[in-house]
């Protein structure tokens, strides 16, 4: 029986080792540049919002709102905004697609629909540029959906 158990706990404690060695080596590798991004981390684009949340209080339940967030290239390259999205198809944003040179601003429009929504609701636009850092969590939008 001592036997059994020791060889259990040996095989686990193995597995163990070559599964923290295995998310190691991934961890590894992801912190690795990927091709093509900018492998300078003093030379790069940052996205910088003026304001990140825009709370527009009570609304009525239907009601179409829409917020435009400024933000501005405080990095040393040109900003590209790949992608943005949000949690749920009730927000849409809306992001210029041509590049913004340092020191540039842009506008980022976020479009919600409350149609079917009631209450307190919070949605955040998750953003991916080309900085080679994968998505950022961006500005968010709240407000208060009264139902008639």
């Amino acid at each position: 029986m001592k036997t059994l158990l020791c060889l259990l706990t040996c095989g686990t404690l193995f597995f163990a080792a070559c599964n923290n060695q295995a998310a190691t080596e991934k961890v590894s590798s992801a912190s690795q540049p990927a091709p093509g991004a900018n492998s300078d981390p003093g030379q790069k684009p940052v996205m910088t919002f003026e304001e990140k949340v825009h709370n527009f209080g009570e609304i009525a339940q239907g009601e179409k709102v829409e917020y435009s967030f400024k933000f501005t290239n405080t990095g040393t390259k040109e900003l590209l905004i790949e992608d943005a999205v949000s949690s749920c198809g009730c927000t849409v944003p809306e992001w210029p697609k041509a590049p913004l040179k340092p020191g540039e601003s842009g506008y980022m429009k976020v479009i919600f629909d409350s149609h079917g929504k009631s209450g307190y609701t919070e949605k955040e636009i998750s953003i991916k540029t080309n900085d080679g850092g994968g998505y950022i969590i961006g500005p968010k939008i709240q407000c208060n959906i009264i139902t008639k």
